[in-house]
This record gives structure tokens, C-alpha cells and sequence, in this order.
């Protein structure tokens, strides 16, 4: 009987494909519909809802009073601070990772580009906070950095840098200067492989024809590789931009006690228990990368992912 019914069940599927491929399609349809985008449109009804400030209870009235808040000094600076650190930390990552891709793409075959994946990827299977607390050992006054600064007799440099108002402090792990150089280490290979990808479309003849034409190198790179790779760069420039805009632990680790978005969503919803403010918070990026991503599609980015 048994038999039977699967007999009959597989001969209905294979005269309807269709019919099979909804079934397959419907777990995923399914947990993408209701736990993904229903949890967004849970975090954005709270957005739109505003605590009392007599009883700390939540209102369940619509308002837009939540989202003014943000426009505060203390909450705008928030936004300001993380959207200029991610913006920083994009273009290091671009100015660090084109060299390195373009080497991967141009030069590495064979052993040397399974090696040059190899140490791409290495970082990336390592733990998240062992990297992070790596850094902040490194970056520490007792650190390693710190020390190779006062064998080649630089300290007095080290110093005068940490003096700067706004990038400086104690020491490099409590400063902004910290905080970005972690965020560039952890997010450079989702950089590298993008741009090296890209690179690997350009034909080399394309190439040789601009050197035939009489262009110099520089003149190459500016008129002929950048434009070829600007679709590899700023599909990588959507993973550093949004993964350090979104990212808390980091900072929370390594910086000044100065609040990121993914910082005060964590706290507004957590000790401070407005969640309602801490559903805007988790908004902006949202709509920031909404942005984002409709003039990178325009770039044709999303050909070089």
C-alpha cells in the first residue's frame, strides 16, 4: 500500500514539475516570508510606537515622536559617527584590497593562487571574537605595536598621534583609530575577492591594446582597470559599508566608551528597555543601505558578486 501511494505520488511530480518545484520552493518561501520579513515588519511597527514618560511603559499609539528622537544631538551624532566610520573603513579596505586583487588576478596561477585564496580565507574560519580580542592585545599599551614603536625609538610619534583630539587616546585600543583598524582587518577579504573577480573579466588584451595606443601605466589604471573594477569595488563596498555599520561588538571592544548604531540599538532595547527608539535605530541602516544598494545595482555590482 505504502509502495503504491509513493508510486503514485512520484508519477504525479514527474508529470508536474511545476508542482515539484513549489513544494521545494515553499520551506524557504516560507521562513524567508514569516521569521525574516515578519520580524522587519515587527521591528518597524515598533518604530512607529513611543515610550510614556510618566510609567516607562510602551505606547501603542502611531506616532512619529520616536523617529524625531534620532534627530536629537546626542542620537544624530550616532548616526553621524557610524556612517563616517563606515564610510572610512570602505575606503581603506578599496585603497588596501586593489593592489592585492590585482596581483591575485594578473600574476597568481596555479600553487600560488590556491595560496593567495588560502590566505584570503583563513581569517574568515577563524572565530569572530578571538580576532577582535586579538587586536585589542595588540593594540594595548602593553601590546606588541606599542613595543615595536619603542624599539625603533618612535614613541614620541605614537604619542603625538594618540594626542590628536577625535582619532587619539590612551591608548590605540580606546581610540577611534582602534576601532577602525579592527573593522578594516575583519572586513578586507569581503573586499579582496570582489575586486580580484572583477579583475579577472578584464580581458588582457584590452590591455595591451591601450599600451599599443600609446597610454602609459598610470593612464591604463585611471582610463581602462578602475572603470573595468569599479563594479568588483563597490559590490565589495556593500559588505564593509553595511557589516560596519550594523556591527556592536567591535566597538563595544575596541574604542572609546562613544556609541555606534548597532551599540545603541543594543542598549536602547536592552537596559535602557525603549524599544521602540531602538526599532529606529535599526531602521536607519536599513534605509541607508536601501539607498545604497539602488545606486550600486545602477553601478552594476551586483554582476561582479
Amino acid at each position: 500500500m505504502a509502495e503504491a501511494m509513493t508510486a503514485r505520488a512520484s508519477d504525479v511530480l514527474w508529470r508536474r514539475p511545476n508542482l515539484l518545484l513549489l513544494l521545494l520552493v515553499i520551506p524557504p518561501l516560507l521562513w524567508l516570508g514569516i521569521v525574516y520579513l515578519g520580524s522587519l515588519f515587527a521591528l518597524l511597527a515598533q518604530s512607529f510606537f513611543s515610550i510614556d514618560e510618566f510609567s516607562g511603559l510602551v505606547s501603542y499609539e502611531f506616532t512619529l515622536k520616536t523617529y524625531g528622537e534620532l534627530f536629537r544631538a546626542s542620537n544624530f551624532d550616532i548616526i553621524l559617527r557610524t556612517l563616517l566610520m563606515a564610510a572610512a573603513v570602505t575606503v581603506a579596505a578599496a585603497i588596501v584590497a586593489f593592489p592585492i586583487a590585482y596581483y591575485a588576478a594578473r600574476y597568481a596561477r596555479g600553487r600560488w593562487k590556491a595560496v593567495f585564496y588560502l590566505g584570503i580565507m583563513l581569517p574568515l574560519w577563524s572565530s569572530y571574537l578571538v580576532k577582535v580580542y586579538s587586536w585589542k592585545l595588540i593594540l594595548a599599551k602593553e601590546g606588541i605595536l606599542n613595543w615595536l614603536f619603542e624599539t625603533l625609538h618612535l614613541s614620541w610619534l605614537l604619542n603625538a598621534y594618540l594626542a590628536i583630539p577625535g582619532i587619539g587616546g590612551n591608548s590605540l585600543s580606546v581610540s577611534w583609530t582602534g576601532t577602525f583598524l579592527v573593522f578594516l582587518y575583519v572586513w578586507l577579504p569581503f573586499m579582496i575577492l570582489p575586486i580580484q573577480a572583477s579583475l579577472e573579466r578584464v580581458p588582457a588584451s584590452m590591455l595591451e591594446a591601450s599600451g599599443d595606443l600609446g597610454a602609459r601605466p598610470g593612464q591604463t589604471l585611471r582610463h581602462v582597470i578602475l572603470p573595468l573594477a569599479l563594479p568588483g569595488i563597490v559590490a565589495g563596498s556593500i559588505f564593509t559599508f553595511s557589516l560596519t555599520m550594523g556591527d556592536y561588538i567591535i566597538p563595544q571592544i575596541v574604542g572609546t566608551s562613544a556609541r555606534m548604531i548597532g551599540q545603541a540599538v543594543y542598549q536602547f532595547q536592552g537596559t535602557a528597555g525603549n524599544i521602540p527608539l531602538a526599532a529606529a535605530f535599526a531602521v536607519v541602516p536599513i534605509v541607508v543601505m536601501g539607498v545604497y544598494l539602488t545606486v550600486a545595482k545602477r553601478m552594476g555590482a551586483f554582476d561582479a558578486l
